[in-house]
């Protein structure tokens, strides 16, 4: 008796010794890769380890499936993590088509093609949510202004589900947003029997509220929403205007949601309120932009939040949701988000309370110069966590590779402002570091949840941030400065901020007047469609595009850009040979020790191989997609222009294997399991950066 009750001892110890070791409370992928980013804490982890750091450097292409549809003038993307499940590889096309394939052998199994009519107008998607409760089982897929439901082993609709298989997500925003823009770009993800879910909005003119909304997945019924713009009563609306509820906009949840499943917890990281570069409507801290938002995710009522940058006047939206992990500091283990930021800085909070885990500064910014906008005087800065990106450029850091470069940086120095975080936007113009693609962004950060490592890949260049006044124009250049400029620039050359956007200067050349309406009317791509515009302001804006606007038609402008100032267009500073104005590294990989809160190791991203600049073997270059971390110790990472991936050593950094790709993988890859071999996934979709577009999926495994 007594031996039995020692032993009965022992064995609750060594429960409760087990139970400690297995710090995570949620899964993390095991032979399926069956969520975004691997599982609803986004940790991008998996636990397999056939492929590991002795053998790493053997693998090979397993198979390619290639959709046909990439873009002939490079203009299409795939930004597409797909899901695993069951040996089905689930993901969108170049077109974002629908697809299921043989995971093992990359064969077609089934495609869904959404009729036109519901795509609406372009944008990109960035993955799909897959929902399973004994036999049933749903895939969920966004596109346009639409959520799907699919049958996963048919591709069907599943007509009973909202309405004929799918729920309209302008709808139920509590105003008539029907002819502004909306696309759903990332995947909600589901707690229990509820689809939570986001979305983008116009960051210009057409506002639409950011609302975080909850639907039934298996009737596509309404079941909360959570009010971004705070509506009268509801807490932040004092830091808005009071009728901001009714006509403001942003404050989106674009990027995805993690979910803290047993204590029912969902977290949203969302963007800046509209318009981007000028507050002067929305005077105040504008809550629950620019927010760590923890809600109620039965209810959607809200728990805590965090705001990491107030008055937003930057586009510093948050960029990807926040990661789930266990720390350990002083010897005590916090459940924590950890949230990275297109700035460079790392929010590291309590995940119950919403409290720093170290203290947070809120520190004084310089005063707006422009009429009508009230900066907000402070900005908080972590004070711990180190910044994982350079945050500021000097002189020291202007191009040396050529006579040509070092000019032109030198230039750009002497004509901007620099040297201070949140300079505000101004007509005289300043440089904005890291740029408005960051640092950080969509990609996310991958953690390995027994080191407690962080691994983030960033942007490192400068960009332009500068605004014009509002002056009298023609009825066709106001159009184009309300709704095109911030994309196509205002001088019409384009610009890569969401891909190859392509130049103005002669579209009436290479486009006749029927198809640039079209364009205009409908969309086309990454471009969105501006159906709230009349058949007058359309006859307008081509008239400006095609050279045959007349001076006389000068007019004020109109109630569609009531600012007193435009925002001059998403320009990086690049010189003429197409390269940024500043040295190395032009992008990084960083892995940060979230218990000590210290930098393990930063190494350049990415290679441009026919520069050879003094000091700078390796280049860097700008990356899209995140990294994939496994329990061998491995980092898998594409995202780079180089069209390459490769695999890293998680403890140093070092590379230890890279492959070419059909074209670059924007994309977060997957790995997966199925008979007992493991395989490694990317999405090779290019389009961005000035690289070309692709359409295929490549899937690399040990021989």
């Amino acid at each position: 008796m007594i031996l039995k009750s020692i032993l009965s001892v022992l064995l609750f110890f060594l429960i409760v010794l087990f139970s400690c070791k297995q710090k995570p409370s949620f899964q993390y992928a095991g032979e399926d890769w069956p969520a975004y980013h691997g599982d609803k804490t986004v940790s991008h982890y998996s636990k397999l380890d056939q492929i590991n750091k002795a053998n790493v450097n053997k693998l090979k292409e397993a198979w390619r499936y290639d959709g046909g549809e990439a873009d002939p003038k490079d203009r299409s993307q795939i930004q597409c993590n797909p899901l695993i499940v069951n040996g089905i590889l689930y993901g969108t096309s170049a077109t974002r088509k629908l697809f299921a394939l043989n995971a093992a052998t990359g064969e077609k199994i089934w495609q869904f093609n959404p009729d036109k009519d519901s795509v609406l107008s372009g944008g990109v998607n960035r993955g799909l949510v897959f929902w399973k409760d004994g036999k049933e089982s749903r895939l969920f897929y966004g596109t346009g202004a639409f959520l799907f439901a699919i049958n996963p082993s048919t591709g069907e609709l599943i007509e009973s589900f909202a309405d004929h298989g799918k729920v309209h997500l302008k709808k139920n925003l509590g105003r008539d947003v029907e002819n502004n823009i909306y696309t759903l770009n990332t995947p909600g993800v589901i707690y229990n029997d509820l689809y939570i879910v986001g979305g983008r909005v116009s960051e210009g003119t057409g506002h639409i509220p950011g609302h975080i909304r909850a639907y039934d997945v298996r009737t596509g019924d309404l079941r909360w929403v959570f009010h971004t713009i705070p509506h009268p009563g509801e807490v932040g609306y004092e830091t808005w205007p009071k009728d901001a509820y009714l006509k403001s906009g942003g404050a989106n949840s674009w990027s995805g949601f993690s979910l803290d499943q047993e204590r029912g917890i969902v977290y949203a990281s969302t963007g800046s309120a509209s318009f981007d570069f000028y507050g002067g409507d929305r005077l105040g801290s504008n809550l629950f932009a620019n927010c760590i938002i923890a809600l109620d995710a039965k209810t959607g009522k809200r728990i805590w939040h965090y705001q990491t940058v107030h008055h937003d006047m930057w586009d510093r939206d948050l960029p990807c949701p926040p990661n789930l992990l266990t720390i350990d500091k002083d010897g005590e283990q916090i459940d924590v988000v950890a949230q990275t930021t297109k700035s460079g800085f790392l929010f590291v909070l309590n995940r119950v309370t919403g409290e720093p885990i170290y203290p947070i500064e809120e520190r004084p910014i310089r005063k707006s110069s422009l009429e009508g906008e009230e900066a907000w005087p402070t900005q908080p800065f972590p004070t711990v966590y180190p910044p994982f990106s350079r945050r500021n450029i000097t002189e020291d850091d202007l191009a040396i590779r050529s006579e040509a470069a070092k000019k032109e940086a030198r230039q750009v120095w002497e004509n901007n402002m620099i040297g201070e975080d949140f300079l505000p936007p101004s007509v005289e113009g300043a440089i904005i570091f890291p740029g408005y693609d960051g640092g950080a962004e969509w990609g996310g950060a991958a953690i390995d949840p027994v080191t407690n490592t962080m691994f983030v890949n960033t942007n490192e260049v400068s960009w332009y941030i500068n605004v014009s006044p509002n002056v009298m124009s023609t009825a066709g250049h106001n159009i184009y400065k309300s709704n095109c400029q911030s994309c196509h620039g205002s001088d019409l050359k384009g610009s890569e901020m969401f891909g190859k956007v392509p130049e103005l200067t002669n579209v009436s050349n290479t486009l006749t007047r029927a198809e640039i309406v079209n364009r205009i009317k409908n969309g086309k791509g990454v471009m969105p469609a501006f159906k709230m515009l009349s058949e007058t302001d359309l006859n307008s804006v081509v008239d400006f595009l095609s050279g045959t606007e007349l001076d006389t038609t000068k007019v004020k402008a109109r109630e569609s850009w009531p600012y007193p100032y435009y925002f001059n267009g998403y320009t990086k500073n690049y010189a003429e040979d197409g390269l940024p104005i500043i040295k190395p590294p032009w992008g990084q990989l960083t892995a940060i020790d979230l218990n000590s809160a210290k930098i393990k190791w930063q190494v350049p991203f990415g290679d441009i191989d026919s520069l050879d600049i003094p000091g700078f073997p390796v280049t860097g270059t700008e990356n899209y997609g995140g990294p994939v971390a496994t329990s061998s110790g491995l980092l898998f990472i594409a995202a780079t222009k180089d069209e390459k991936i490769r695999a890293f050593d998680q403890e140093t950094g070092e590379m230890l294997w890279e492959a070419g790709l059909p074209a670059s993988g924007y994309a977060t890859p997957a790995t997966y399991m199925v008979d007992g071999k493991q395989y490694l996934v990317i999405a090779c979709g290019g389009g961005k950066l000035g690289t070309k577009s692709g359409d295929s999926y490549v899937a690399f495994a040990l021989p």
